[in-house]
């Protein structure tokens, strides 16, 4: 497996527990995640931002619902929407939730 090469595919993959969110985390070096809800909007607009920083980086993105899976928010610490989470080797490296951000705080996250 090319882990976390710019060839991996850079789109966001959209996952639904707790459980396919540590897959993910485990198969890959690193990976940003975007925890988010429906109806928010800066979540949203966050999405095509996500799948730029994918493209341009080559680092593999998952966006996660917490309230499909309730673990999450008590494992991830989600207190509010969008926040995202970087993992590096299996562990949390770095965090934002200040809300919709462009690509170049989310590349200065990376």
């Amino acid at each position: 497996m090319n882990r976390g090469s710019s060839t991996d595919a850079p789109t966001p993959t959209r996952l639904e527990t707790a459980t396919a969110l540590d897959r993910f985390v485990a198969d890959h070096d690193r990976v940003l995640v975007e925890f988010y809800t429906d109806g928010c909007g800066a979540c949203a607009a966050m999405e095509p931002v996500l799948g730029l920083v994918a493209e341009g980086t080559g680092v593999p993105v998952a966006l996660v619902n917490p309230r499909d899976d309730p673990r999450l928010i008590e494992d991830y610490d989600v207190t509010r929407v969008p926040t995202l989470v970087v993992f590096e080797d299996g562990e949390v490296t770095d965090r934002l939730d200040d809300g919709f951000v462009g690509a170049e705080r989310v590349i200065d996250l990376l």
